[in-house]
């Protein structure tokens, strides 16, 4: 199975997303994942099986419980290869930061000037 094809799943990137915030255990992972996506727990298991299989997911016993922790190595992959399609949106978003920048400065002196204007009263 390709990356994109383990990371094209909604749940399985869903899954990473949780795991993404720090370690946690499978039970946390499927409560969240039964609630949003209304699948069973050993449909999650599942998912889990397929994430750890492709090493996209790390998997350590503590005692009874088993912790899910993102293993990042395959996700340079993907990112090295989107790395080829960057050019078509970073001018973009530069752009965007640009502008989003512009218009904070713009009210950063509107502000002032407001404020200024009442201190002149």
């Amino acid at each position: 199975m390709h990356a994109f094809d383990v990371l094209g799943d909604p749940v399985r990137r869903r899954i990473l997303e949780l795991l993404a915030d720090g370690e946690q255990t499978s039970g946390e992972v499927c409560a969240v994942i039964r609630e949003e996506f209304g699948i069973s727990q050993p449909a999650v298991s599942q998912h889990l099986k397929v994430l750890r299989e492709h090493g996209f997911a790390t998997v350590r016993p503590d005692g009874t419980r088993r912790l899910y922790s993102v293993d990042h190595e395959p996700l340079r992959d993907v990112d090295e290869w989107l790395g080829r399609f960057r050019r078509f949106w970073t001018p973009h978003l530069d752009a965007l930061g640009t502008e989003l920048a512009r218009g904070k400065r713009e009210r950063r002196l509107k502000n002032s000037d407001e404020h200024q204007g009442r201190s002149d009263s």
